[in-house]
């Protein structure tokens, strides 16, 4: 039985579905590292948070990824997490980009994480306030909404990816870009926090 084009899902109605997994487990990732236990612990976390976001924003450059995604201007948070962490008195680390040959399709994938990630950190964001008293302009600014606020910012990319401009046919390779990305981020966390 095939699925017609009116019933079948939007891509951001499988992304969710099909790596719901991964999503879990980011999750328990956190809850290991712990990382609102002292500012060194958060420090570690913003050193994982600044190298994949330096991985998110090289996909920036492709004029592809910038047509499919047209408000990508103000996205990403690598500058973010880099002053965070010279507010904490952390140099920044230094790894290859690992996004390089990454492209569209797949690089919706990637975005999807990075996205989905900063509509999830206010609670994150209420962490870093009340336990660590930082704030938007001091070691917490990754964490901080959009200016237009995190909603906002996040149906607009749904939009993007579930428009017509997206063939069906383009849909597994950008949900294994979001895998992908997923995994790069549970690697930093596990290599900053040595649970590898």
């Amino acid at each position: 039985m095939t699925t017609s084009p009116d019933t079948r899902p939007t891509l951001s109605a499988r992304l969710k579905q099909e790596t719901a997994a991964q999503h879990e487990r980011m999750h328990t990732l956190m809850e290991a590292a712990d990382p609102f236990a002292s500012r060194e612990g958060y420090a570690r976390f913003v050193a994982a948070q600044y190298l994949f976001q330096r991985d998110v924003e090289h996909l920036f450059a492709d004029p592809a990824v910038r047509a499919a995604v047209p408000d990508l201007d103000g996205r990403g948070r690598a500058d973010a997490s880099q002053a965070d962490l010279a507010d904490l008195g952390w140099e920044a680390p230094v790894a290859e980009i690992a996004s390089t040959g990454v492209a569209m399709p797949e690089a919706l994938g990637w975005l999807y994480v990075s996205e989905g990630s900063t509509l999830g950190a206010a609670f994150l964001f209420k962490a870093a306030k009340e336990t660590l008293g930082l704030s938007a302009e001091f070691g917490a600014r990754n964490l901080a909404a959009y200016p237009e606020g995190r909603a906002t910012a996040w149906r607009n990319f749904v939009a993007a990816l579930d428009s017509d401009a997206l063939p069906p046919g383009t849909h597994d390779a950008v949900i294994a870009g979001a895998n992908a990305a997923y995994d790069r981020f549970g690697q930093l966390l596990a290599d900053m926090f040595e649970t590898a």
